[in-house]
């Protein structure tokens, strides 16, 4: 089984009744900011821990890594924080080229440019486009993205879809990866959704589910991206929600529903109950809890 979108789409409706994206606290941002900086960075080799990512970002000093790591957080935070100026506005070729330079000025020579050489993937079962044929499949891609919008395909399939697309072209001579992410996290903004983080511990899940699209099926994908949607939205709502979106323990929650904290240990693992992993222990809200109850209920009745 995998995330029911109706639980989503519930968790998602309680978070834009306390306002929209934009309304959130500057301090909610800033927290966003550096958890997906840290994430996106950390799984292409980036050595800063999320507690060295927050002291950059506050301007402060003693992180002693190397300076192109350091750069790396600075710009990636300011173009996830650009993210919220961009969302109104068309996705197109020249954004994406914008958002490539933004975060690699003065760490790539070809910062906001395409590629002008081959690259292979390592460890994909396909080899990109050469570079002559770049511009064509990306004006091809989002032509197509276009189109799909326009049906009103649903969000986070259609996401999926892009980030796939995005990252099987591989447009530029480096730091695909984290523009991929940067592209489907303002796919995703403008559609009212919350950014999602990929986060080291998912590293394996992210690039296989990758890797499926690569060979016919983007269903582990779009699940993956339907769990860490999940993450996102309880998070946000455990800052700006009720008492039924405080995180709490599957030891408390098994005392409010007939599960045990076994159990909702394994549904959160397999991505059907929305939870966070902190500190080594799964965490959800009474909210999530109830939502997941009644689609157990619903498929029980539909058997």
């Amino acid at each position: 089984m995998v995330m029911k979108k109706t639980i989503l789409d519930s968790l998602r409706s309680e978070l834009l009744d306390r306002g929209s994206l934009d309304s959130l606290p500057e301090a909610i941002w800033k927290g966003m900011s550096s958890l997906n900086t840290y994430g996106t960075n950390a799984i292409e080799g980036n050595t800063l821990s999320m507690d060295e990512v927050e002291t950059v970002l506050l301007g402060m000093k003693g992180v002693e890594r190397p300076i192109a790591h350091i750069l790396e957080t600075i710009q990636h935070e300011r173009a996830f924080r650009d993210l919220m100026k961009r969302r109104g506005r068309a996705i197109n070729l020249v954004t994406i080229l914008e958002i490539h330079e933004e975060v690699f000025v003065g760490l790539m020579d070809d910062a906001g440019q395409w590629r002008r050489t081959n690259v292979n993937v390592r460890g994909a079962s396909f080899t990109p486009p050469r570079p002559e044929k770049v511009v064509q499949r990306m004006d091809a891609l989002i032509e197509e993205y276009d189109r799909r919008d326009m049906e009103g395909e649903d969000p986070l399939i259609l996401g999926s879809w892009l980030h796939h697309g995005f990252e099987a072209v591989h447009p530029f001579s480096d730091g695909n990866g984290r523009v991929g992410r940067l592209l489907l996290n303002l796919h995703l903004m403008k559609h009212n959704w919350p950014p999602v983080h990929v986060l080291p511990p998912d590293r394996d899940i992210y690039l296989d589910a990758l890797e499926e699209g690569n060979k016919g099926s983007l269903a582990p994908l779009t699940d993956y991206l339907k769990v860490i949607m999940g993450s996102s939205l309880l998070d946000l709502l455990s800052q700006v929600g009720t008492a039924e979106d405080e995180l709490r323990s599957l030891i408390e929650l098994q005392e409010m529903g007939p599960y045990s904290a076994k159990y909702l240990a394994l549904r959160a693992k397999q991505g059907e109950l929305p939870a966070l992993r902190i500190k080594g222990g799964w965490r959800s809200s009474k909210r999530a809890l109830v939502l997941y109850s009644d689609e157990v209920g619903r498929d029980s009745r539909r058997k």
